[in-house]
């Protein structure tokens, strides 16, 4: 079946709950190890259906947030995912006390109780009321961002639809760009004020009836992080500040002498080019027939997975009227498909999206197999691991996208992943800041993040811009909105990836071997045991990046960026 033939049916909450009621109350009777294992599965089967209808929703409702249809299912969703959450831990509970544990665990392997002990401290069914307020205010935020509609150009255009306009040759168009992009966040301040507040609340409100201290801990959890803690995410961004900041500076000098301006300002970062940045040579169905072929020709694994993608029309990738911003990958388990979802406008992140974003999908169908749900997707910093080292393996096939501008795209694209890691550590700090001191005010969360901003990006001058000189860039971070935590995983994948782009270089054959490996095992360890699985060294210790580093500055300095 092709995606729009998926039907979706109503998760009818009563009945779900009767069903795993019933399942778990014969698995906690079984008499052998065997019979649990058989009701593991049929549990595990019945969550894979609710997920898929879940998702179905979710993507419907991001590809037309107007479309009253899903718009409601949406709403219902929001509402009864905190207690479908309910029944996966009352699943959990039964499977952490089975007298059968230890031959469970060599049937389902040991990550799944390690997951289950998580769980199970981040519910509980008081919290439900305020898990369905945050879930309302997600689905607020997600809307209030796709709503944006700016006069520009003789057009109206979505924030997806600017971008081409912020990374214009024409420094003026540029400025009025940005001016603009900014200005819709402006207009509506005050709604963003208002939902991140809530969602701080809330989230705190959880946390303190759950027994933690504040979100922080709650969060770390939500993640699904059982090998690190805040601890180590600290010392990496120490790390950061020492290796990488210096670097990201370094790089951004070199673009201003580029574009050949006196100052660089806010609006001049997205250009890095005086001849502008590199491009896709085509439009969206040109792209994607160059990417049938990379992926046919990378590997057999990399060929059958992206003719099934095509087959089953698995992507949403043209910038449309309220469609959602930004770009996801996610997995509808009951048939067995990857979906893609990007908003393509002509610049360079055409091309990197159906890199990143297939790299996440690629792994979902390497390892689509396992019974168990939660290993679908491993944890979201090794899930990021997949799709940036796509995005550098693909590299011998971006003449196909790119053609002259091919070098001028490898060096954009190294550079640009460099000078993104102490942003995102910037996301990061902010929000352990927010969460451990819950009642801030806006006004005092938006001078927190000047100041972390100003630590980590020094380069930043706002120029006469005093919206976002006074700290509210991050209104525009969905990330932040949606999954408190998860943007420092977007860092440390990108020091795993950059190991993958080393051995790459060095010997492509071991290299793939390694990727696919990780890929297999999907969510069934840890992240530190999925290094382990694709030889990779962990981002937290400080050689590593410094090691990295040290490469990807030669690599650099190995070529005239001013003759791209």
């Amino acid at each position: 079946m092709k995606f729009n033939e998926y039907e979706y049916k109503r998760p009818d909450f009563d009945s779900i709950k009767s069903r795993y009621t019933d399942l778990i109350n014969k698995f906690n009777s079984s008499e052998t190890a065997e019979e649990q294992y058989r009701y593991v599965k049929e549990i595990n089967e019945l969550q894979k259906e609710t997920e898929t209808m879940a998702q179905l929703v979710a993507i419907r409702n991001s590809i037309n947030t107007a479309d009253n249809f899903y718009d409601e299912e949406n709403e219902y969703i929001d509402m009864i995912s905190p207690k479908l959450d309910g029944l996966r831990v009352d699943f959990y509970k039964a499977l952490l006390n089975s007298k059968f544990k230890e031959e469970l665990k060599q049937m389902v392997h040991p990550q799944l109780f390690t997951i289950a002990e998580m769980e199970i401290r981040t519910f509980a069914d008081e919290v439900v009321p305020l898990l369905q307020e945050e879930n309302k205010l997600v689905s607020e935020y997600s809307k209030l961002v796709s709503s944006a509609q700016i006069n520009f150009d003789g057009k109206v255009l979505n924030l997806s639809q600017l971008q081409p306009y912020m990374e214009s040759m024409d420094r003026s168009t540029r400025k009025e760009a940005y001016e603009k992009w900014s200005g819709f966040f402006k207009d509506n301040e005050s709604k963003f004020d208002m939902i991140y507040d809530k969602m701080v609340k809330v989230r705190n409100e959880i946390a303190v009836k759950l027994g933690f201290k504040n979100f922080v801990e709650l969060g770390y959890l939500r993640m699904g992080r059982s090998d690190y803690n805040a601890d180590d995410v600290r010392k990496f961004r120490e790390h950061t500040l020492k290796y990488i900041v210096p670097l990201s500076n370094d790089l951004r000098e070199k673009q201003r002498k580029r574009i050949g301006v006196d100052k660089l300002k806010y609006y001049d970062t997205p250009l890095n080019f005086i001849s502008g940045n590199p491009a896709p040579k085509g439009n969206k169905q040109w792209i994607m027939e160059r990417a049938k072929k990379m992926y046919e020709e990378l590997s057999p694994e990399t060929g059958e997975f992206i003719n099934m993608m095509l087959e089953r029309d698995l992507f949403d990738l043209e910038t449309k009227p309220n469609k959602q911003s930004g770009g996801y990958c996610t997995f509808l388990h009951s048939f067995k498909s990857p979906f893609i979802f990007a908003n393509f406008n002509g610049t360079q992140d055409d091309v990197t999206v159906v890199t990143h974003e297939a790299g996440h999908a690629f792994q979902t169908y390497q390892s689509m197999n396992f019974d168990i749900p939660e290993y679908c997707f491993p944890t979201s910093e090794a899930c990021e691991i997949h799709s940036m080292s796509m995005e550098f393996i693909t590299w011998p096939w971006m003449e196909l996208f790119f053609e002259s501008d091919t070098e001028k795209f490898k060096f954009f694209h190294l550079a640009d992943s460099m000078m993104f890691i102490p942003y995102g550590v910037t996301v990061d700090e902010f929000q352990h800041v927010v969460y451990e001191n819950p009642d801030m005010t806006p006004d005092e969360r938006k001078k927190a993040w000047r100041e972390i901003e100003k630590k980590y990006t020094p380069h930043i001058d706002y120029d006469n811009n005093e919206f976002l000189d006074k700290g509210t860039f991050w209104l525009k971070q969905g990330h932040i909105f949606f999954e408190p935590f998860y943007y420092i995983d977007y860092t440390l994948a990108q020091i795993c990836a950059y190991q993958f782009w080393i051995k790459f270089n060095e010997d492509r054959k071991k290299a793939w071997n390694d990727y696919i490996n990780i890929c297999n095992v999907g969510g069934s360890l840890s992240f530190l045991d999925i290094l382990k699985t694709g030889s990779l060294k962990s981002p937290f210790e400080e050689e590593t990046i410094k090691s990295v580093t040290s490469h990807i500055k030669s690599y650099l300095d190995s070529i005239d960026d001013t003759s791209l």
